[in-house]
C-alpha cells in the first residue's frame, strides 16, 4: 500500500484542498543565514556544506526565480503530470533580509503561471513580525502559503553541538507567533543528532505538539563534504544512523503524531556527488518502501499511540 494509507502526506492534502496534484518546487534565492554570515556564527551548522561558495552554486545561484520555477515544472510534468504548484524558498534562510527585498522575490513566484503559493524556509529566530504579516497578506489574499521552521530539536544542548545559534525558546516565540496569525507551520526535525536517543526524538516531538502545529518534516542526519560534522565522521566522534534504525524511530513518531498533523515528508536525501555517510541517505524511495513495509508489519498508522505520548517530563514553560 503506498505511504498515504498510513500517513497523513502533504501530497494527499494538497489533493483534498485543491481536487489535483500540487507539488513543490525547490527555489534558491541566494539568501544567507545569520550563522554564517557573522551575525550569530560563521560556517553556520556542523551538517550544513559550504558548497553554497562553490563556482557551480553561484551559477546556480544567478538564474532567475522564474526559470528555477519554470524549470522545475518541467521535471514535475513530465514526472507526474502534476500542473499546480508551490515554489518552495528552500536554500538557506529565506526571510532573512529586508521585508521589501523579500516581497520582490517571494512575488516573482506567485507571478508564474500556476504557481498556486509559497513554502517558506527559514530559522525560528528569523521570523519577525513584518516577515510574518507579508506572509499573512499573500495567504489573505488566496495563495497557500506555509512557513517552514528548522528546529531539529527541542534540546538546547544538542543545539549547542550542532551549532545551530538558537534555541528552543526562539521556537517557541516564533510558533506562537504564528498561531497568532493562524499561519500554518511545518516544523523540520532531524532524527540521528549527536547525543540523541529514540526517546529524546520523542521528547521533542512531544514538545512541538504541545505547542501546536499543522505539519512536520522528518529528515535523518547525513553527513556531506566540507562540513564540521564530516570531519568529526572521520574522526569517528560521529556515528550516523542505520536505515533500519532510522526507519524504526520515523514509524515510531508517526504513530505517536494525531492524524490531522500533516507529513510534508518523512525521509530526506543528498546527492551522491557530496554524500559521505550513511550511503542509504541516496536511496529515497528504499527508505519510503521501508517505512511503508514498518507500517504493515506493525499493523499500524499516523496516530494510534498518540494518547500513549509521554508529556508528564516537558521542562519548558511556555509563556
Amino acid at each position: 500500500m503506498p505511504l498515504s494509507d498510513y500517513v497523513n502526506t502533504f501530497g494527499q492534502h494538497m489533493l483534498r484542498q485543491h481536487g489535483e496534484r500540487v507539488h513543490k518546487i525547490t527555489i534558491d534565492a541566494g539568501f544567507t543565514c545569520p550563522n554564517r554570515d557573522g551575525s550569530k556564527g560563521i560556517g553556520g551548522c556542523t551538517f550544513c556544506n559550504n558548497s553554497s561558495f562553490s563556482p557551480a552554486d553561484k551559477q546556480k545561484q544567478s538564474i532567475s526565480i522564474p526559470t528555477q520555477l519554470n524549470n522545475g515544472k518541467a521535471v514535475i510534468l513530465k514526472r507526474t503530470g502534476a500542473r499546480r504548484y508551490l515554489a518552495y524558498f528552500q536554500a538557506y534562510t529565506n526571510t532573512y533580509a529586508d521585508v521589501d527585498y523579500l516581497a520582490q522575490q517571494y512575488e516573482q513566484a506567485l507571478a508564474e503561471e500556476n504557481v498556486i503559493g509559497l513554502s517558506i524556509g527559514t530559522r525560528p529566530d528569523c521570523v519577525p513580525d513584518e516577515v510574518l504579516d507579508l506572509l499573512c497578506h499573500y495567504r489573505d489574499l488566496g495563495h497557500e502559503v506555509w512557513l517552514e521552521l528548522g528546529l531539529q530539536s527541542s534540546y538546547d544542548k544538542t543545539l549547542d553541538v550542532i551549532n545551530r545559534g538558537h534555541g528552543f525558546k526562539e521556537y517557541v516565540t516564533a510558533i506562537k507567533a504564528a498561531q497568532k496569525r493562524k499561519l500554518p507551520v511545518c516544523t523540520h526535525l532531524i532524527l540521528g543528532l549527536p547525543g540523541e536517543s529514540s526517546e529524546m526524538n520523542q521528547q521533542t516531538l512531544s514538545h512541538v505538539l504541545d505547542l501546536g502545529v499543522e505539519g512536520l518534516k522528518l529528515h535523518p542526519l547525513h553527513v556531506v563534504k566540507g562540513t564540521q560534522l564530516a570531519r568529526q565522521w572521520k574522526n569517528k566522534q560521529y556515528q550516523p544512523l542505520q536505515m533500519d534504525s532510522y526507519i524504526d524511530r520515523a514509524v515510531s513518531l508517526i504513530e505517536l503524531t494525531p492524524d490531522d498533523v500533516i507529513y510534508h515528508r518523512v525521509t530526506g536525501t543528498a546527492q551522491k556527488e557530496i554524500l559521505l555517510a550513511p550511503e542509504w541517505c541516496s536511496k529515497k524511495w528504499a527508505v519510503i518502501n521501508g517505512i511503508e513495509d514498518e507500517f504493515k508489519k506493525r499493523n499500524s498508522y499516523q496516530g494510534k499511540c498518540y494518547q500513549n505520548l509521554s508529556r508528564h517530563n516537558l521542562k519548558v514553560v511556555y509563556q
